[in-house]
């Protein structure tokens, strides 16, 4: 019996990732597999239907201020949740909610969003001095490439590393509100403070600016 709920399993996850890699030949198994990572997806798409009220069924939000997690990295949505559990991020309601989902769950949860076809921008709010900044940086205020870190296309770098989020596609208005708080003080559970230091000396004209051209790709 135990055998054959293994192999019902398995099965079920062989089907998630196929569906997941057919829905865009550009992503490889593995790459999807990296991405979803120990989780189950099919378990998780149930599991995730309180999530799926704010962020949509296939991660995709309605809501600009309310963040796309379609294709996220599933060690990425991990590190959130748990970083609102503890405190290091604070959300009146997310903090509220991550506090109920136990790590068993949270794998599955976030390998089901991951399992999705990853957030696309419209391809417009292209700005010249935006896509210098995120290609190139400024080296006179130590600000590094954007694009070093989270893909020439907004996509991520690595699918296994929860520091280099997905940002290509994601909300305008929620690109906006990050960037503002990580320039003012008031989110900073980025690694080392990475994303304070990136956004210290950003204008306010400047993330405008970043805030279009990411969500576009």
């Amino acid at each position: 019996m135990i055998r054959t709920q293994y192999y019902i399993a398995i099965c079920l996850i062989s089907a998630s990732l196929l569906v997941a890699t057919t829905a865009y030949a550009s992503a490889s198994v593995n790459e999807v597999k990296q991405r979803i990572g120990n989780g189950n997806p099919v378990a998780g798409k149930s599991k995730s239907e309180l999530c799926q009220g704010c962020h949509g069924e296939f991660g995709l939000s309605a809501e600009d201020l309310i963040p796309n997690l379609a294709g996220q990295y599933a060690s990425y949505i991990a590190k959130q949740l748990r970083n609102f559990q503890s405190g290091a991020r604070k959300h009146e309601i997310m903090s509220a909610m991550a506090k109920t989902i136990s790590d068993a769950e949270l794998n599955d949860i976030t390998a089901y969003f991951a399992s999705q076809k990853k957030m696309q921008g419209n391809g417009k709010g292209g700005n010249a001095v935006a896509k210098n900044l995120f290609l190139h940086g400024d080296a006179k205020r130590d600000i590094p490439a954007c694009a070093s870190c989270h893909g020439v296309n907004g996509k991520g770098q690595a699918p296994n590393v929860a520091t280099y989020p997905v940002i290509g596609g994601q909300h305008k208005a929620y690109l906006h509100a990050q960037l503002a708080h990580w320039r003012d003080g008031e989110r900073s559970n980025s690694p080392n403070g990475m994303m304070n230091k990136v956004a210290k000396t950003l204008t306010d004209a400047e993330i405008e600016a970043l805030a279009g051209y990411l969500s576009g790709l």
